[in-house]
């Protein structure tokens, strides 16, 4: 990596990205955005794109040039609150990208600070606990839908399942959890979004306030007992981040496993005759439709080269992880049985808990398949439909049919959530003057200021 001192002349090895912009919305990019990462890279391992109408970056799509900017936090840092200045207010990706004081968008010994919180209450987790509510879980979902033979599993099953083990792992109550996930919804899909994330901090707020009041043996608890000693300003960003990674991409995962063994051949038969490959569709969806296809912007405090060519200050470069991983040069038989894909990231920002969320996918589907082995598509694989988003590779419906069965009985013990009260519905959550001032300095964070 070199620095590229302003007015060099570069030659054409070094030359700017600039020109046309590649726009990562609308009906082609949604439809097929492998067509369109195949054709970005026809100008080399980055390329000048649109996140949304009039906001440039530069898109890493080469698997090596990924990975040198994943690894490399000081030449390539997280904190955007520079480019953050230079959009409008409402632009849509905003409350995605901007700055915000946690362990995905910061670096350095604050980044340590923050991950280590999140990596310490995560071990204190035990593994044979979650895996029970997930079985459990995945068995009461299914026995909503399984006497109707017939299922949107994205939103019944997929969705949902995440959101239970969000609320199970921060004791959170459960009407306080599908806030947050709507919230964190209609942000990444640019649905209302300042709205949608004044809805969000509400619904943090509510659940830092129950845990200040009761804490439990519970992660939210955890956190806050940590001796890094976070405020609960720094708490709330810890867990929209937690909440992000952990439901979102999850439900994502979950679904797009699904449709490919329901619709790809080489799994078929595998799932029909009861030996299911699910740990080869896993690998197979991370290493070429992995849930999170475009995140992790990085903002460069000079100029710099990346891949030959040179990038401006303080302008986002983001990680394709759809087109890293299907890059050409790396070539297809270095992707065959191993997991060398970039979908939990890399460097010092890399997943903190993917083998978590692996086993959450893994024990889902086996469940699914398992109760309902004739399950079927309910429309042809190339009439599901997609989200528009420019960070996300997600379905918006996943229809199945099956034969319907029985229900079956489960553990509530396993499925209930800890013995936590919600917050009043009449009380606010903090007192009002906290509560208003932390709302105004989320909407600060967003705008960089």
């Amino acid at each position: 990596m070199n620095s590229a001192p302003a007015g060099n002349d570069l030659g054409t090895g070094g030359c700017p990205v600039t020109g046309h912009r590649t726009p990562l919305y609308g009906p082609e990019f949604t439809a097929n955005p492998a067509r369109v990462y195949e054709r970005l890279r026809a100008n080399g391992q980055i390329a000048p794109v649109e996140l949304a109408p009039g906001v440039p970056a530069t898109l890493v799509v080469g698997y090596e040039a990924a990975l040198e900017v994943l690894r490399n936090p000081g030449d390539f840092p997280r904190d955007g609150r520079r480019w953050a200045e230079t959009v409008p207010e409402d632009c849509p990706v905003l409350p995605v990208m901007s700055y915000r004081p946690n362990c995905l968008m910061t670096d350095g010994s604050e980044h340590a600070r923050f991950r280590g919180v999140i990596t310490d209450s995560v071990a204190r987790v035990d593994p044979n606990k979650v895996r029970a509510h997930v079985e459990a879980t995945a068995d009461m979902l299914i026995n909503q839908f399984a006497q109707r033979g017939s299922a949107d599993l994205l939103t019944e099953y997929a969705v949902a399942l995440p959101l239970w083990v969000f609320t199970f792992l921060h004791g959170c109550p459960k009407d306080v959890g599908e806030r947050m996930v709507t919230g964190m919804r209609d942000i990444v899909d640019m649905r209302d979004p300042e709205q949608a994330n004044e809805r969000l901090t509400t619904a943090l707020l509510e659940l830092i306030a129950l845990k200040r009041a009761e804490p439990a043996q519970d992660m939210a608890s955890w956190m806050m007992a940590h001796p890094a000693a976070l405020t609960d300003e720094e708490i709330l960003h810890q867990l929209f981040l937690m909440l992000g990674a952990g439901t979102e991409p999850e439900a994502n995962l979950i679904a797009n496993a699904l449709r490919l063994l329901l619709s790809d051949h080489r799994f078929a038969g595998y799932v029909a005759g009861g030996s299911m490959r699910i740990e080869d569709a896993l690998d197979e969806v991370l290493w070429t439709d992995p849930p999170v296809a475009n995140l992790s912007a990085s903002y460069p405090e000079r100029e710099v080269l990346l891949a030959g060519r040179r990038l401006p200050a303080h302008q986002p470069v983001v990680i394709s992880y759809a087109a890293a991983n299907t890059d050409p040069e790396f070539g297809e038989e270095h992707r065959s049985g191993n997991r060398a894909h970039l979908a939990w990231g890399a460097g010092p920002h890399a997943c903190p808990v993917q083998g978590q969320a692996r086993m959450v996918a893994s024990i889902a589907i086996e469940k699914l398949l398992d109760r309902l082995p004739d399950l079927a598509l309910g429309v042809p694989v190339e009439d599901l439909p997609w989200r528009e988003s420019p960070f996300l590779r997600a379905l918006s419906g996943l229809p199945v049919t099956f034969t319907a069965v029985r229900p079956v009985e489960t553990a509530p013990e396993t499925t209930q959530l800890p013995a936590v009260r919600a917050p009043a519905r009449h009380a606010a959550p903090l007192p009002t003057a906290v509560g208003q001032r932390w709302r105004h300095a989320i909407i600060r964070w967003w705008r960089g200021q």
